[in-house]
């Protein structure tokens, strides 16, 4: 009985372990048998793959759970990164550097499993090169696959983690339709709210969003959250999700605890709420390290505390270049910051509890 509270039933889950892209033919056919069934809460939603140019893919783990979302740019997008949380876990940022001489990228991996999950870009590698996707040299293309991850080995078995299959089957399964969001792929195993213990903290997930500008400029995000903080809705000022009171069946969030002592016990690099932000506009490096940059004012504004020491929050910043002319950097800024708040509150909301970790949609929100 324990098992099924918070909307979890074990029964409901197979061992399957991946989303396949609807109408893939033999793919689909051939991954039909292991398709992974999730707890209601499983959404999709409009969002990063709305975006000409860009794809995205989920592959999860069902047996622990953890995950990999792969976004695929394969005809290349202009790309920059941010990094504010002190405990980041990333790949192939140091070439996002403007004064560096490669430009753009070809897919941006969002994993589970720590470290560890670093290794789903190899995957991701893998399914480029085999298409002949890449950055040209006198040798071979080269794909260039930037990639962040998320520590959730709390959860489960941490010998289960995203490898480089699991980023070679998320690329696979990358399409243009509605993107699967909650607990799948990178959010499968992400959790919030851990300032009071790992006892009161609650399920994150994965979420996205999407505005689109009379006129057709489009600016959309894809986060995966796991912040040792709280989400609130910057909307309404609502508490969504977070740490629990001590009996666990509501929502108190962080605030008190942060007032009083002790200081609060938050496991250093246990955390981490990642991501992308895309715009079709096109854009240089150095102003998407803007955009990156601005992006992060809203996970601030749904993360509180962010930024911290326990926390390696990371966004990426993309540029399909689709659209030309002049442009506002500080309007696609200013939205790139409304849909990173809007996809993470998003995640959490439909995201699906797992033994001790519930969900938003099993207790009662709080205005504060």
């Amino acid at each position: 009985m324990a098992d099924r509270l918070f909307g979890y039933d074990p029964a409901r889950t197979v061992a399957a372990e991946t989303h396949p892209r609807p109408g893939s033919g033999a793919l689909a056919a051939a991954l039909a048998s292991s398709l992974l069934i999730l707890p209601a809460g499983h959404a999709e939603a409009q969002g990063l793959a709305d975006l000409e140019g860009v794809a995205v893919g989920h592959h999860t783990l069902a047996r622990r759970p953890t995950g990999c979302t792969v976004v695929l740019t394969e005809a290349g997008a202009v790309a920059a990164v941010d990094v504010r949380g002190a405990a980041p876990g990333t790949r192939e940022t140091a070439l996002l550097d403007p004064v560096n001489t490669v430009q753009e990228v070809h897919a941006v991996v969002l994993a589970g499993g720590s470290a560890f999950g670093l290794a789903a870009a190899d995957g991701v590698m893998r399914y480029l090169y085999e298409r002949d996707v890449g950055f040209e040299t006198g040798a071979a293309r080269v794909p260039i696959v930037p990639a962040a991850i998320l520590y959730d080995l709390g959860i489960g078995d941490p010998a289960i983690r995203p490898a480089a299959d699991c980023g070679y089957r998320a690329a696979a399964a990358a399409g243009s339709d509605a993107v699967e969001e909650g607990s799948v792929g990178a959010g499968a195993g992400a959790t919030v709210g851990k300032l009071g213990g790992p006892g009161r903290a609650m399920k994150g997930g994965i979420g996205t969003a999407l505005v689109t500008l009379p006129g057709g400029v489009q600016v959309a995000a894809l986060m995966a959250v796991n912040a040792v903080g709280d989400v609130h809705d910057p909307e309404t000022g609502a508490l969504v999700a977070g740490v629990r009171t001590a009996d666990g069946r509501e929502v108190a969030g962080a605030r008190d605890i942060l007032r009083r002592p002790p200081p609060p016990a938050a496991p250093d690099g246990e955390n981490t709420t990642i991501g992308v932000v895309a715009t079709n506009v096109a854009l240089t490096q150095a102003q998407l390290g803007i955009v990156a940059r601005m992006a992060h004012d809203g996970l601030a504004r749904a993360v509180r505390p962010a930024h911290t020491p326990a926390d390696g929050d990371t966004i990426f910043a993309l540029s399909t270049g689709r659209r030309a002319g002049s442009v506002s950097l500080l309007q696609i800024g200013a939205l790139a910051a409304d849909v990173t708040a809007e996809a993470i509150v998003r995640a959490v909301r439909e995201a699906a509890g797992i033994p001790g970790y519930p969900a938003v949609r099993d207790l009662k929100e709080h205005t504060r």
